[in-house]
């Protein structure tokens, strides 16, 4: 079984500027290059976990959403890095489904066809239900990017060091 940090996108990943779904509206945030080659380096797989309701809210497409993700995913590699695997979310709060975080459903999801190893394995978020669905999931490390602790990804290396 392998070992992953489980990693929300907007917040950790990029800057949050509510909805983001436009390439010029992605801005990554300072760090994050040099943190995920790091956990690469460490053997851990990179697993994207993240809520897009702006999808289910009629704000922009599932289609918007994969060319977002497609050049994302393109601007990593140039840098070094490339997510394992990407889940998403694309319901509404209100539809009540399983994935949406705070339900475990996407980290239960990806642990399954991943082979991961939820005990060895990080989730790095930058809310409350984050940390939740990871701990629903059996995630034993977490992280909460806030004021009184890592202030991004990059703060993190210190931490993850196995």
């Amino acid at each position: 079984m392998a070992k992953a940090i489980f990693l929300d996108r907007d917040g950790v990943i990029n800057e949050d500027f509510g909805y983001v779904h436009k390439i010029e509206d992605f801005r990554f945030i300072p760090g994050v290059f040099e943190a995920l080659r790091h956990f690469k380096a460490l053997g851990y797989k990179l697993i994207l976990i993240t809520n897009q309701s702006g999808i289910g809210r009629g704000y922009y497409s599932e289609e918007d959403f994969q060319k977002l993700t497609e050049w994302m995913q393109e601007r990593l590699e140039k840098e070094g890095v490339r997510l394992d695997a990407i889940y998403y979310c694309p319901h509404h709060p209100q539809q009540g489904c399983e994935c949406r975080k705070p339900q475990p459903g996407m980290l239960l999801q990806a642990i399954k066809e991943q082979d991961i190893d939820a005990k060895s394995s990080w989730m790095i978020g930058d809310k409350p239900s984050d940390i939740e669905a990871a701990k629903g999931a059996g995630v034993s490390h977490t992280i909460l990017l806030k004021k009184e602790g890592p202030k991004s990804l990059f703060d993190t290396i210190s931490i993850i060091k196995e």
